[in-house]
């Protein structure tokens, strides 16, 4: 239930009552006076209220219904497949009025002591239509045997002999019918352990509906106990009883069908584990129970120790143990200011060394060392030199007219030039991504379908590892690769939890997720904005079915080589055998999910079918639109503060690099650089320069931001290919962009790894330090790099880039 949207619908409700008694007027002590005042708000507030709580109870009996039917047609399947099996043992079955009873606390594996136990039986009374002893006080509780039942069925016995009778006749048998003696045996054992572990998941499940009731009754009972309070009114008493106790979820039929589908998987489930009676059945079923509710419990002292352990870290320095007076340190503000004056004598130096013939290259070049240095240092952020890019455009004078005498434009022409170039087709195709990933994000479909492909990578540490990665990098594609290391490092945090004291699983996972969002930067167009400054390089532009052509053999590849890698690296199977397994549990899509998935799916598909709808759409950007408007139209969807919650930080980024590289081109510094490098690559073959570029390009964005390295060196590998004999430029620039993502081989590259090295426990222990990055991440990249000049070169070369 919604309990939070409940409450703050009470403190409105006080709010106004509050206001009314305040403007009432009335004197004190007058009795009939005050019955007037409060006679109105009440009823005004129980109008208010009881249509909220109606509503939230029609839901959930609905969902209640809902996972009912679905969960007690698959045990009614689990019962008719028991009868399948062979040559098991028989157990003794009892009826529901015996078959449970209530373990008041969980973890406490000591012996009760005989007549002092508070466990009883569950009872079947009316009272409260049974709600109370029916239903599970804590969500914590399991359920063990009371006692036999006299009257229950005890199945014969007799099959011992006829064991005893097959087992001397097979010793006469044949080869041939031994052979398939042993075969139907193999498949009986494969029957046996399917059912087990379908029994034990139903019995589980079954539990969770039982728990999922309970919550919300005690949810009914205390904001109904609220409202009382707030209103001064009695309406708990009367609507638990006539409302609440109605419902089918919390009424005694609902609840005793629920105990007798239990009890029908905890006896599957002996059968098919070969107990020698029910209570050991039990016993294992109470110990799968614990180990789930510590798996899923996300206790709030958890949260509460994390946040303020992370609020009063905020500003503190370390003391001086050592005695005497304390060295003064620089502040953070020194610091910024020291990296700014050195970028600026750099830019001044750049500025009087004459290297190029040309007035405006020679400007150029100044500017293009100075923002470089100060993307480089951070000396500024990131978004605020990318703004200072436009404006530097401007004063310094370097752009030039496009006309064949190249004459120097001046402030007016340049200031339209830069902006025009600044605000592109790219941009909307960025804003569009945001768009998207917002929607699937807020409305939980990325994490539904993240947490639906970890639940079936079963127990194992290496395939546990592999999903998660693989996730990692399909999240990428479609939620950026800043956003989908966020996503997976809250699904993997019961995981971390439950990892036993010095596994080397905790760091192996952490930093596969991050490697593997980092392989996702290049999944698809709008994973990254290294891929949109790509884009904008590449004429003509890929489409996005070609794209996917090259990058997703290369991601898969990168996964699989990085996860062989860390295996070998944090041998993870030998600290930690087997983890628990996720489990999902199914939920039915809401119409606003829905709508987003097929808002999401027909832009993709425009997006790949692009070039041949040109005659309608145009531009890729102008397709961008579509998601932009169908999902903000409905506010419901996405929101104006959604809107706002946009990294507008890398869209100012990705603006102020196009800006830069219009500027590098009009000036003609663009022409000479790759003059230059065009007499080094001279006479190399298309794979060679393919080397050169994606190793330079790696070594470059390792230290720097991936997109600030796209920026600086795609337009000149652009502008190089196209010089070539034979010219290759869509090839090269889409290569470096690829290798780009691939460069992780330290904290500071990429937000992945920024991320990931963040990451703490709830003592504040990181999971990774920097020497992970050196054994893990480093090679990580040359792996990268190994696939982009080998997979990637080979796809690129037969799709004609």
């Amino acid at each position: 239930m919604n309990y939070s949207g409940l409450k703050k619908k009470l403190y409105v409700i006080e709010r106004d009552i509050v206001s009314n008694n305040g403007q009432s007027g009335t004197s004190t002590g007058g009795a009939v006076g005050e019955s007037h005042t409060l006679l109105e708000p009440q009823n005004q507030a129980y109008a208010a209220f009881v249509p909220l709580l109606d509503a939230e109870l029609a839901k959930i009996d609905r969902f209640y219904e809902r996972k009912e039917a679905e969960l007690f047609a698959q045990a009614d399947i689990v019962e008719c497949d028991i009868d399948k099996l062979q040559g098991i043992p028989t157990l003794q079955r009892r009826s529901s009025a015996t078959f449970f009873q209530k373990l008041s606390d969980m973890g406490d594996s000591a012996p009760r002591i005989q007549g002092t136990s508070s466990v009883q039986p569950v009872q079947q009374s009316n009272q409260s239509l049974g709600i109370d002893s029916t239903i599970p006080q804590d969500v914590t509780n399991a359920y063990i045997p009371h006692e036999h039942d006299e009257s229950t069925y005890a199945p014969s016995l007799a099959g011992a002999e006829e064991g005893n009778r097959g087992s001397e006749h097979m010793s006469r048998s044949s080869a041939s019918d031994r052979v398939r003696r042993t075969a139907s045996f193999s498949e009986n054992e494969v029957l046996r352990r399917e059912l087990r572990t379908r029994a034990r998941d139903l019995f589980i499940l079954l539990h969770d509906l039982r728990s999922y009731a309970q919550l919300n009754y005690t949810g009914f009972s205390k904001i109904t106990k609220k409202f009382d309070k707030v209103t001064s009114s009695a309406l708990r008493s009367a609507y638990m009883a006539e409302t609440v106790h109605a419902a089918s979820a919390f009424g005694e039929a609902a609840q005793k069908r629920l105990r007798e589908h239990m009890e029908a998987m905890a006896y599957a489930f002996g059968l098919a584990s070969q107990c020698t009676s029910i209570d050991d059945a039990l016993g294992e079923l109470k110990q799968c129970l614990r180990e789930e509710v510590v798996w899923e419990r996300n206790t709030v002292w958890r949260d509460m120790i994390a946040s303020e352990r992370m609020v009063n870290a905020v500003g503190v320095q370390s003391p001086d143990l050592a005695g005497g007076r304390a060295k003064p340190r620089m502040t953070n503000t020194q610091r910024q200011m020291l990296r700014l004056a050195a970028c600026t004598v750099v830019f001044g130096v750049a500025w009087a060394v004459p290297l190029f013939s040309g007035v405006e290259q020679q400007r150029c070049w100044a500017m293009l060392v100075y923002v470089s240095l100060l993307w480089a240092t951070e000396a500024l952020p990131l978004h605020v030199t990318a703004l200072l890019v436009p404006l530097l455009t401007v004063m310094l004078g370097v752009m030039r007219s496009p006309a064949k005498s190249h004459q120097s434009l001046g402030a007016g022409d340049a200031s339209k030039a830069v902006f025009s170039a600044m605000f592109s087709s790219v941009i909307m195709l960025l804003l569009g991504g945001f768009a998207l990933a917002a929607a699937l994000s807020k409305h939980d479909i990325a994490r539904i379908i993240a947490s639906w492909v970890l639940s079936r990578a079963g127990s194992s540490p290496r395939t546990v590892l592999l999903a998660n990665m693989l996730v990692a990098t399909f999240a990428s594609m479609w939620i950026s690769n800043v956003a989908a290391p966020v996503l997976c490092f809250s699904l993997i945090r019961p995981i971390l939890r439950t990892l036993p004291p010095g596994s080397t699983f905790a760091p192996c996972l952490v930093i596969g997720i991050a490697l593997a969002s980092n392989v996702g930067g290049m999944a698809s167009p709008i994973s990254s904005p290294q891929n949109i400054i790509a884009i904008n390089t590449m004429h003509p532009a890929p489409s996005w079915f070609q794209w996917f052509a090259v990058s997703i053999p290369v991601c898969v590849a990168c996964d699989v080589g990085i996860w062989l890698l860390l295996l070998f690296v944090y041998q993870p199977n030998k600290t930690t055998p087997a983890i628990h397994q996720t489990r999902f549990t199914s939920e039915r899509l809401s119409r606003r999910q829905i709508y987003v998935c097929i808002v999401t799916v027909v832009t993709i598909l425009l997006w790949c079918f692009e070039s041949q709808l040109a005659f309608v759409f145009g531009d890729m950007g102008i397709v961008a639109v579509i998601p932009l408007v169908l999902l903000f139209g409905f506010p419901t969807v996405l929101g104006k503060e959604d809107f706002n919650n946009f990294l507008w930080t890398v869209v100012m980024l990705a603006m102020g690099g196009i800006a830069l590289g219009r500027a590098v081109e009009s000036s003609g510094l663009l022409h000479e650089l790759a003059g230059h490098i065009e007499g080094v690559v001279d006479g190399m073959p298309v794979f060679s320069v393919l080397c050169v570029f994606c190793a330079l390009i790696l070594v470059v964005c390792t230290f720097i931001s991936h997109t600030v390295g796209s920026l600086i060196i795609l337009p000149i590998v652009s502008e190089v290919g196209a010089r070539l004999p034979e010219p290759h430029s869509r090839l090269l620039v889409m290569g470096a962009a690829l290798m780009a993502s691939g460069a992780m081989g330290l904290p500071v590259s990429g937000f992945p790894n920024m991320n990931a090295i963040m990451l703490e426990d709830t003592l504040g222990n990181p999971y990774l330090s920097t020497m992970d990055f050196f054994k893990a991440g480093v090679p990580a990249s040359f792996v990268a790099y190994a696939v982009v000049i080998s997979i990637g070169f080979a796809v690129m070369s037969l799709l004609g880039f």
